[in-house]
């Protein structure tokens, strides 16, 4: 099969399959990314996770990932919904309102990469949920998926940013898309609104400041004391400079019942999250990314909130 063929039939059937976008890039060295990944880990800016400077090779480079990779294929999912928590709620960023999308994606790439072999027959290749050293935003950026937002959230112009990124990385070589232009312009309502000063300059965010690290990736029992007051009632994550975003204004409903938040969640308010038990945890979040903060890092959370 050509390659004009098969990369057409690849992106018919990711779209069917319930991506917003495929958009293929050639397997190579990630030069310009490697020297800013570089001097971002060397400014400590990824705080307290280790796991960010691993495996720095395999990160700037899929052939190390995938024995002969000569594509990336990327690929965005919608996440956006219109439900809402109750007002007075501590909040969860809007990704963790459903099932865990590693799980919900990865089953979708897996068919993907089944139908691929289907029609080529022996494939080397992987799928890729945020869970490998892959440098997720720079390969949809290349690819076109999306430009790289002054927050550093990958962009589309008909849909936001409200939305997970993969990749399949193969040994095959198909039709090669180009980066999109950039829309962000003049704007800096992210920046702006970022209240714990995490975007310290456009498209440069600090993680070991943002709001998601504290809440998510620091194990530390207590947060830190500078941090009160400035995390705006997010218990779980942060959307804020998603939600300044002009460009959001286009985000749509998503379309996959997986992701739908439960009325259980949805109800609750503010008193009963403050009395939120472990088993009512482990029964609310079964599936969830929530669990990765598990039961004592969101109790912690939720009494740092506390004035």
């Amino acid at each position: 099969m050509n390659k004009h063929l098969l990369t057409t039939l690849i992106k018919r059937e990711a779209l069917r399959l319930g991506f917003d976008a495929c958009g293929i890039s050639k397997a190579e060295p990630l030069d310009e990314e490697a020297r800013i990944l570089e001097a971002w880990l060397n400014q400590n800016l990824h705080g307290k996770m280790s796991y960010m400077a691993n495996h720095f090779d395999k990160r700037i480079d899929p052939r190390l990932l995938v024995d002969g990779a000569k594509s990336v294929i990327s690929f965005s999912y919608n996440y956006y919904t219109e439900r809402k928590q109750k007002d007075d709620a501590p909040k969860l960023a809007m990704y963790a309102f459903g099932k865990d999308y590693h799980d919900v994606v990865k089953e979708k790439l897996e068919s993907l990469f089944t139908f691929i072999k289907e029609k080529v027959g022996e494939v080397n290749g992987r799928c890729f949920v945020d869970s490998a050293p892959v440098l997720e935003r720079a390969w949809a950026k290349r690819s076109g998926v999306g430009w790289q937002g002054k927050n550093s959230n990958v962009l589309t112009k008909r849909n936001g940013s409200y939305f997970f990124l993969s990749e399949i990385i193969l040994d095959v070589e198909l039709e090669y898309d180009s980066p999109v232009k950039d829309y962000c312009g003049t704007c800096t309502k992210c920046i702006d609104a970022c209240p714990t000063d995490a975007i310290y300059e456009p498209y440069k965010v600090d993680g070991s400041k943002c709001i998601s690290y504290f809440t998510i990736e620091l194990k530390d029992e207590i947060l830190p004391i500078e941090m009160k007051g400035k995390f705006e009632n997010w218990m779980f994550g942060c959307d804020i400079c998603q939600q300044v975003c002009p460009i959001n204004s286009q985000a749509k409903q998503h379309n996959e019942p997986q992701f739908e938040p439960s009325l259980d969640l949805l109800n609750m308010n503010r008193k009963d999250w403050e009395a939120l038990n472990e088993e009512t945890f482990k029964k609310l979040f079964k599936g969830s990314p929530v669990k990765r903060t598990k039961y004592k890092g969101l109790q912690r959370n939720i009494k740092f909130l506390k004035p």
